[in-house]
């Protein structure tokens, strides 16, 4: 299995999420700069990790959905690869077009540090099929626009077509319909902001973000 991580100028878990995966998929993982024009042959997983891509002038990750590397994550995540957006990564993908809606500032205008409870709400995804039964995870959230907007139509859909895969149990940020995590139509892009690449193993507080990288890779 091979997995690749992007890395934008102000990325700051890219060796994060390298780690995480290895330890957690014994996967080759290679850290692919922003300016590249192509991902690694063969590659399974692609991952746009958190920080503060271009320092998040403009709009966070505005800047970096327009990275050379960001025609080739299109097109592999339109041939059915699996890719991940984590917390600035989410940003990005919706800022690329390849999920809806936006992460504005959060409701109370202040930074997000902290370790939040998940409901896991759709666990037959590709990224989440491993926590079977499991109806609640634990993980971490690092960020100062990680609340969740879109339209009422668009919620509808979400809700309605399942794409909403992770909420929260109690809402850090005011995303609406305490949205943590949706998912494309297709099935096989995945935007979150809370982070599984710190919470892969017990001593980190929580194991619960290893299954979503084995179960994105079981699935390729």
């Amino acid at each position: 299995m091979k997995a690749a991580v992007i890395v934008f100028p102000g990325s700051n878990c890219d060796r994060d999420c390298k780690v995480a995966i290895e330890r957690s998929t014994g996967a080759a993982v290679a850290l692919v700069w922003h300016q590249e024009t192509a991902l690694p042959a063969g590659v399974d997983l692609v991952v746009l990790p958190g920080g503060f891509a271009y320092g998040d002038y403009l709009r966070c990750g505005a800047m970096a959905a327009l990275s050379p590397i960001m025609a080739d994550v299109k097109a592999q995540a339109g041939r059915g690869v699996a890719t991940v957006g984590i917390c600035n990564g989410f940003q990005v993908l919706c800022e690329a077009g390849l999920l809806p809606g936006a992460l504005l500032r959060n409701d109370h205008l202040k930074y997000n540090c902290k370790q939040v409870e998940l409901e896991v709400a759709n666990s037959q995804t590709r990224f989440t099929a491993g926590y079977k039964d499991q109806r609640q995870a634990v993980m971490t959230v690092g960020n100062g626009e990680g609340n969740f907007f879109a339209d009422e139509a668009t919620l509808d859909r979400l809700e309605g077509e399942g794409q909403v895969v992770f909420r929260y149990v109690a809402n850090p940020n005011g995303s609406a319909r305490d949205i943590a995590g949706i998912v494309n139509p297709q099935g096989n892009v995945l935007g979150l902001m809370p982070h599984p690449d710190r919470a892969f193993e017990p001593e980190l507080g929580s194991a619960d973000g290893a299954i979503l990288f084995q179960s994105a890779l079981a699935s390729a």
